[in-house]
Order: structure tokens, then sequence, then C-alpha cells
């Protein structure tokens, strides 16, 4: 049976980024209406993530975004008596020659910022992951980056924004959006339900740019696939740190008794498909083996595998803040790949985007959408995969 319900704040999204928005602007004292397509959280990209934090970027804002977010991560049991799964299992980034000056200026912003961050030679970064050293110069270890549960921190974001007065919806899929001009307040049919709320959070993932379609705004976010394959259980007598080599791309990581690898297809067409590539997976291999030559004699599991998506800009950063044709609607979407290492900031910002007309707590200025109108060309963010 519908009905018209009257809130302060519309939160479209489940997911990691909109658990964190909907609990930020409720403790805020804020009535929170959350409408989710999907009948569960972190049923769409947040669920199906590689899961890793890390706060190795090599600009400031990505920088406080990742390691602010993993400090609460770190803290959320004390702070909140959650566990969200945050291990600091470490990430180790395997560095090519010609960008390695590069990152050693990276790495010197990073400890600007407070974050744990080591230099490691070819032999030393060997101790860690073995690998083949051709064409690496060194590595860079990140003792605090590690893995967070993304089911687990979106249920307790929820449970939180639950607690603290929201409404959460799922299996309420968004097909309408009118705006009152006057006003600036939206009226917003998800299922059966019509919605009154003076603010809209688009924190609909790869879904964003359609969502925002509805409303008459454009917002270039869109699905992009992701594979993850599995080996069986037990192949390894050690646990396997996340690691990267940058100059392919291909990364890996142990889960349990099993490691996980993938490695971006540079062909991918955009759209939401989860289906897992299997012809794929031979190529991510071929590439693989010749930086870590040991993942050749290790069985598969296809049972174990999966398919997710990233929710892709055109410059693989984040869209956040205040629509400039119609400053009620806030955008805390695509964050390509990254979203759940930085969820608890986002949601802190959005938050503050709503209650005080502006995020001022940081120079987030970089992530406005007007950024797409300003650059023909807009540069992509450095290590992303």
């Amino acid at each position: 049976m519908g009905s018209d319900i009257s809130t302060d704040v519309i939160v479209v999204g489940a997911g990691v980024v909109g658990g964190s928005c909907a609990y930020h602007l409720a403790r805020a004292g804020l009535q929170v209406t959350v409408v989710e397509s999907f009948g569960g959280p972190a049923q769409g990209s947040t669920g199906r993530s590689f899961a890793s934090v890390r706060a190795q970027w090599a600009d400031p804002l990505n920088i406080e975004l990742s390691w602010r977010s993993i400090c609460q991560f770190r803290s959320f049991v004390s702070d909140h008596g959650i566990d969200v799964g945050y291990r600091p299992s470490g990430y180790l980034l395997l560095v090519p020659d010609a960008a390695w000056q590069a990152q050693l200026t990276a790495v010197d912003l990073q400890r600007e910022h407070g974050v744990p961050v080591d230099v490691l030679d070819v032999a030393a970064a060997a101790c860690i992951t073995l690998f083949t050293a051709a064409g690496i110069a060194g590595a860079t270890w990140g003792p605090a980056d590690g893995v967070v549960d993304p089911h687990l921190a979106t249920a307790a974001y929820l449970a939180m924004a639950r607690a603290a007065g929201a409404q959460v919806l799922f299996r309420h899929p968004v097909t309408a959006i009118d705006a009152d001009a006057e006003s600036g307040s939206w009226t917003v049919t998800a299922g059966e339900r019509t919605l009154h709320g003076q603010h809209v959070v688009n924190a609909a993932g790869g879904w964003a740019g359609k969502l925002a379609a509805l409303a008459d705004l454009t917002v270039p976010v869109v699905h992009s696939r992701r594979n993850i394959y599995a080996t069986a259980p037990g192949a390894l007598a050690a646990a396997v740190p996340m690691t990267i080599d940058l100059g392919t791309g291909v990364y890996l990581r142990s889960e349990g008794p099993r490691l996980l690898f993938g490695g971006a297809r540079p062909d991918q067409a955009d759209g939401y498909d989860v289906s897992v590539d299997w012809p794929w997976m031979e190529s991510v291999l071929q590439i693989a083996v010749g930086r870590f030559p040991w993942l050749a004699g290790l069985p598969l599991d296809r049972a174990a595998c999966w398919a997710g998506t990233y929710e892709n800009s055109p410059d693989h950063h984040g869209i956040l803040g205040a629509d400039p044709a119609a400053p009620t609607w806030i955008n805390a979407c695509g964050f390509s790949g990254h979203g759940l290492m930085q969820a608890p900031e986002i949601g802190r910002l959005a938050a503050e985007q709503v209650t005080h007309g502006a995020i001022t707590s940081i120079d987030a200025s970089a992530l406005r959408i007007e950024r797409f109108a300003a650059a023909a060309h807009p540069s992509r963010a450095g290590l992303v995969f």
C-alpha cells in the first residue's frame, strides 16, 4: 500500500556511502529516509568490492579522505562497539623504475599528512610478497592499510542511522523525481511510496547518473566491471597482503584460505555487468605470472570468483557536494573503486554540505561536479586500479 513520507533528507542508495551519509545526517538531528532498489544493504558495488583500504595516494585530498576514514574504521569498536572487519594487513606497492621518483614524492606528502608508510628496497619488499624484481625500482608499504568488511561496515552505518531515527526502505526503486522550483524541495517516487524532502543525497553508485537524469540533472557516473578471481582454499602456505604491481595493474591478496587476484580490463565496456569474465582471467594470469611466477602453480576455484562494478567518473575521482543547478541535490558518488575506503569521510562531508550549506572542514572543491564543465580532458587520479 502506497503512502506519503515527509522527511528532511532522502538518501538514495544503501551501500556503504549511502549508509555513512544516512548516519551522519541522522546524528546531526535531521529526519532521514534511505531508499534502495535492492532487497538489502551493500548489494551493489559495495558488497562486490575488493574490500581493501589504503592511504597511499599522490594528492592531499585523497590522502586526507582515505587516512581519516581508515582512522575511523580503526577506532570503530571503541567508538561504536561494532567490529567492521578492519584489519591492518598492509598494502605493498611495487613501483617500476619510471615511476619511482614520483612515488617518493608521494611518500613525502603522505607522511606530511600523518600516514605511516615505509620505503623498501626490492629485497625487503620480496620478504613481504615474493615477486620477480625485473623493472622494479623499489616498493612502498602502508602498515595501517588493509581491509574492511564491506557488509559489516554498511550494516553498522545503517544500524546507527536507524538508532538515530532514520528509516531505511529496501525494494524501493526510484522511478520519478520532481523538483519544487520555489522551495528547492523534492518529491521522489520510490516503489509505491511518495517521499517529500528538502534534500536528496545521490549515493546511488553506478546508477547515480540515471538517478540524476530523473531530476533533469547530469552526473557523469557509469558502471565499469571488475573481476576478482580466486584460488582453491589452502593453496598458499602463508597470507599475502594486498600487493599491486603498478607497472601492470595486477593486484592480489589473501582472503582467509584463498588468494584473490585481478586486474582492470582496458577495453571494458561501460555498463552494469556482474557476470564473471572468464577469458579475461587467462589474460590476467598471463600478465601476473611475469611478476608473480608462483601464481601459475596454484589451483583455481571458479565457484569462488566474482565480478562487481566500479562507479566511475570521467577522471576517476569522486563527485561530492551540491549540484550548482540544484543546490539541495547533493552528490556523493563516482568514487571509482575507492568509495569503501573513503566512506566515513564522504558521509561526514555530505552531512556537512546539507547542514551548513557548504563543505568547510576540508577543501573538497576538487570533487565538485563543476570541474567536468571546465575540463575537456580531465586528468585521472594516481594509483587507481
